[in-house]
């Protein structure tokens, strides 16, 4: 729903952080977007509704400054920073430009950073005002914000808007699983882009795109075992999420996760909006027969490409045996290689028209995909307008449509830990029983981090 408009959430907004999984979502979605993809001479050249794309493109590609590999030699401070944001909401952005720019008081690339903005390589050694329309889009950026609510700092503020509120949002993501040993999608090092480099592709994410699924479907049967629960266990933060909705408290659990433990939990369906889709059910891609995805998991966890028991039937009824299946899919040639990886995994069964005509495809949103309305349609008809408190745990929010809630919001609190033990410290503070097998009685140290007024690390007590 390209264009659609949501008005920021007024509600305070707590962010959980999962720190036991390095999300590089950025870098992954938006590498085309990046800095050093750009260059001066496109700068240069063109008009200046090409300079405003470009320059906006760059803004897109950059990192929030807590997650720069390397810091600039001259930046600002976080003190710093967070005084000349304040101070030009206070004063408006021609005075404030007036008071800094133009006074000398600051270089325009220092001042970039104070708004999360790391200087480009692509402007090393150019003259200070090519910085200008990067700063002016910061300062922009910045005065679009919902502005983050004064009055909750601490962590007690925090229990209390829980005790208190009635109907909360709860936007997950992959740092809620990742105590059950499923892997995120983009850490660095453990995501699962990272581990799928012996396929061969020009990019991983090829994995999830329908076009190559379409051509052949082995590849997203080979890794889909990597993702798909071995089991229907779930972490204490889907516990902590049912517990919200026993209370008469869950407005709606917005998730990106694929893995529908979510369902498993306990989670009503009219309080679930799985926004990339799930492992629950599966269709099949020629005649849209759906089924549990329980009937196909034995294949899922073998790698095996799973039929449609519905298309077999009908195509052993149409065609007698003995007639080879066809050479291409949906009119699409496969290659060479991968069209002999494919034939090659099928066994003497399987060689006929009926092996191509039936694959079953789970239903998570591929790439290429269009992503299901029941998110807008939930959020904008039913949820903003009821909405108390919105808690956004183990997502960095880098991917649509589940960042635009808070796409341009400052959070009220922001809490950086393993999600398992801060929803569980947050529950024992408010003098709720969360149950779960997995909660570890070893207490948690609360720190304030320096330089924020409301950002707070939790860390798990050494035994």
């Amino acid at each position: 729903m390209d264009g659609l408009q949501i008005s920021p959430l007024k509600a305070p907004v707590i962010e959980i952080i999962d720190l036991s999984s390095k999300d590089d979502s950025d870098n992954e979605e938006k590498r085309d977007n990046s800095p050093d993809n750009a260059s001066l001479q496109e700068l240069e050249d063109g008009d200046d509704d090409d300079h405003q794309s470009l320059y906006e493109d760059m803004l897109e590609g950059m990192l929030d400054r807590s997650e720069w590999d390397e810091e600039p030699a001259d930046m600002c401070t976080v003190e710093e920073a967070f005084a000349f944001r304040k101070r030009l909401r206070l004063v408006g952005e021609d005075e404030f430009i007036a008071e800094t720019i133009e006074t000398g008081r600051i270089t325009a690339k220092k001042l970039c950073t104070a708004f999360g903005i790391k200087p480009p390589s692509l402007l090393d050694g150019q003259p200070d005002h090519k910085y200008y329309p990067l700063l002016g889009l910061g300062i922009t950026r910045e005065l679009s914000k919902r502005v983050k609510l004064p009055e909750y700092n601490t962590i007690d503020d925090a229990v209390h808007l829980l005790k208190r509120s009635k109907n909360i949002i709860v936007l997950t993501g992959a740092g809620i699983s990742t105590s059950l040993g499923i892997p995120d999608f983009r850490s660095k090092e453990t995501g699962l882009y990272s581990q799928l480099e012996h396929l061969g592709l020009s990019d991983p994410q090829e994995v999830f795109d329908i076009t190559i699924f379409r051509e052949d479907p082995s590849i997203f049967y080979s890794v889909a075992k990597d993702i798909l629960p071995s089991s229907e266990k779930f972490s204490p933060t889907h516990a902590f999420i049912k517990l919200l909705q026993d209370k008469g408290k869950l407005l709606t659990n917005f998730t990106q996760n694929i893995d529908n433990l979510e369902s498993h939990a306990g989670i009503l369906p009219e309080k679930l909006i799985q926004c990339h889709g799930s492992f629950a059910t599966a269709t099949c891609v020629e005649c849209g027969y759906r089924v549990k995805c329980k009937e196909i998991y034995n294949d899922l966890k073998a790698g095996r490409v799973a039929r449609c028991d519905r298309c077999v039937r009908t195509l052993r009824q149409a065609k007698p045996f003995g007639i080879k299946r066809k050479r291409s899919l949906n009119g699409v040639p496969l290659s060479k290689k991968k069209r002999q990886s494919y034939e090659d995994s099928t066994d003497d069964e399987e060689d006929y028209d009926i092996a191509v005509a039936g694959v079953m495809k789970p239903d998570i949103t591929f790439f290429g995909e269009d992503l299901p309305e029941t998110f807008h349609d939930r959020l904008v008809r039913h949820d903003k307008d009821l909405v108390d408190l919105v808690l956004v745990i183990g997502t960095s929010l880098k991917v649509s449509p589940v960042s635009e809630p808070c796409q341009h919001i400052d959070f009220d609190i922001d809490i950086l830990g393993e999600c398992d033990s801060i929803v569980t410290e947050l529950c024992r503070r408010a003098g709720w029983d969360l149950q779960h097998e997995m909660i570890r009685d070893d207490g948690v140290d609360v720190q304030l981090e320096e330089g924020y007024e409301s950002r707070y690390s939790f860390k798990v007590k050494s035994a």
